[in-house]
């Protein structure tokens, strides 16, 4: 048999919350994320266990997007509906059945699984979905570069800053600020006094190419932190 690893995606570091963005990059089989009611979840190694069965096709065809709209929201279970044809109880497939989803066929073949993917949050569940992102400004003072990153509201300015180092692989070797003043790395944007005001923006009927992106200022320190 054919070693599994060498089909799926570098390991990732996991994060407590995710962007919308970040989950649709993982969009094809072999690196394959969805979301569903406020959770991130990586079914890579599912697909790929299971790659030659047209059940996967759903969810590759959906890799990287949120299937909310497959489950049913106070059970969190597959959305049913009644089959007109046959009177029957079925499951909502709207892409086709996937996955552990039962056949609506009693007399179909179907190994019976305990414990299907979508409950399976131990093994599948990589963390939530923000709730709401925003935007932030990050200004390098030694360097004179900016970047606008997108992060979700719920992230610490070290979980910020984290991120960032995508960007500066040295990120922890400044002094963050905002507006003079040093920030307190473990708590929020919003708890650091940086408001979120895309809200009234929106209601002011502001296009959000005009939109207002608060800015962090980057201090470089004398100590050069290892990357």
């Amino acid at each position: 048999m054919t070693d599994l690893k060498q089909y799926l995606p570098k390991t990732y570091k996991r994060r407590a919350y995710y962007t919308p963005a970040d989950v649709s990059i993982h969009n094809i089989a072999n690196d394959l994320w969805v979301s569903f009611f406020g959770k991130v979840w990586d079914i890579t190694q599912l697909v790929q266990e299971n790659i030659q069965s047209k059940l996967c096709e759903p969810l590759i065809k959906n890799a990287g997007k949120d299937i909310s709209y497959w489950f049913n929201q106070k059970t969190q279970e597959p959305r049913k509906y009644v089959d007109l044809n046959t009177g029957l109880e079925a499951f909502y497939c709207p892409e086709g059945p996937y996955l552990h989803i039962p056949p609506t066929d009693p007399s179909s073949q179907f190994e019976q699984i305990d414990l299907p993917w979508w409950k399976n949050q131990e093994q599948y569940c990589i963390g939530q979905l923000s709730a709401k992102t925003r935007k932030i400004k990050i200004i390098n003072m030694l360097t004179d570069h900016s970047n606008i990153i997108e992060v979700p509201s719920e992230e610490t300015i070290n979980e910020i800053l984290d991120r960032y180092k995508e960007i500066n692989a040295h990120a922890a070797s400044y002094t963050w600020k905002r507006l003079g003043k040093p920030l307190d790395m473990e708590m929020t944007l919003s708890a650091n006094g940086i408001q979120d005001e895309t809200d009234e923006f929106e209601q002011l009927g502001i296009p959000e190419s005009s939109w207002y992106i608060p800015a962090i200022h980057l201090y470089f320190n004398d100590d050069l932190t290892v990357a």
